[in-house]
């Protein structure tokens, strides 16, 4: 078990994924750098990270994936010409996501599943605790789910897993969390992990969302850890032991997230987030809400 007050820093996104539910866009371009409005998808995540301290991100890439690291550095072709225009605003939004953060990079070689991508990260990780992202989920920011979680692992030590209520008929799409109450409200004890159960066998209603603060002995159940559902090393597989037994890394504790939570992974959540966000945007907002609200009344 680590220290309970060791300060989490690091980060790690999982983004080797081939985005074939989103081809043929994905064919050339990564899924992470779909735009979400005006932002891809990934700039959204490793914001939050930095929101929540961790300052020290990871990235877990694959073939095709360059882009990513392009958009995290300097561009200074781009910056120079933004800058002989006097396009400051410009320039500032090119700027900002080579300066966000402390960008690592390694590839994941074989893709064996999620479990095997946070394998990937240990020679970075080390021994600390860190928190992992996954890039199809965004969380608003003015409900910060992340910076809760990192809060309770300093406090309880072990892992934090993101929880959310679905609907029993969507409970096969997630991993599953049998749960104990605590004496804070949002969140509870976790006793067993189910990855993708059938409806009647669940455990709970209480799904995994992409958000973990994980103790580093899970790297060592991931190396032992076979394969599974889908043939692939799954990550809800080593969280499972880690919360059958609390003497090999802590306890494993759950954050029920009640916030806005945006699944990018899904085209219709895309669609819906990226209108969602258009609308509250305040140079963005007025004019688009107005014309949606004719198009609903007069095409629909």
């Amino acid at each position: 078990m680590t220290d309970a007050h060791t300060r989490i820093t690091k980060a790690v996104i999982p983004a080797a994924g081939l985005g074939t539910r989103f081809l043929p866009a994905t064919k050339a371009t990564p899924k992470e750098m779909l735009p979400v409005v005006d932002k891809p998808a990934i700039q959204y995540v490793v914001e939050e990270a930095v929101s929540a301290g961790l300052d020290d991100v990871l990235m877990i890439t694959g073939r095709n994936k360059r882009p990513l690291e392009d958009h995290f550095d300097r561009n200074y072709e781009l910056e120079s010409a933004l800058q002989k225009k006097g396009d400051a605003a410009r320039l500032a939004k090119v700027q900002e996501s080579s300066d966000l953060a402390t960008m690592h990079y390694v590839r994941q070689g074989d893709p064996r599943g999620l479990g095997h991508a946070v394998l990937c990260a240990e020679p970075h990780v080390g021994q600390e605790p860190f928190a992992v992202l996954l890039g199809d989920d965004l969380i608003d920011p003015r409900d910060p789910l992340l910076a809760r979680m990192v809060d309770i692992q300093e406090r309880h030590g072990g892992s934090v897993v993101a929880l959310m209520e679905v609907a029993p008929s969507q409970i096969h799409l997630y991993g599953c969390a049998a749960v104990q109450a605590t004496e804070e409200g949002d969140v509870v004890k976790v006793t067993d992990l189910v990855e993708k159960p059938d409806p009647a066998d669940a455990p709970s209603n209480y799904a995994v969302i992409g958000r973990y603060v994980l103790d580093p002995h899970v790297f060592g159940i991931l190396r032992t850890t076979e394969p599974g559902r889908g043939g692939e090393i799954q990550l809800t597989d080593a969280l499972q032991q880690l919360a059958a037994d609390e003497k090999i890394g802590g306890p494993v504790h759950g954050v029920v997230f009640t916030g806005r939570r945006y699944d990018t992974g899904d085209r219709g959540d895309y669609l819906r987030a990226i209108v969602r966000l258009a609308c509250e945007r305040e140079d963005l907002g007025p004019d688009f809400r107005s014309w949606l609200r004719s198009y609903v009344t007069e095409e629909m």
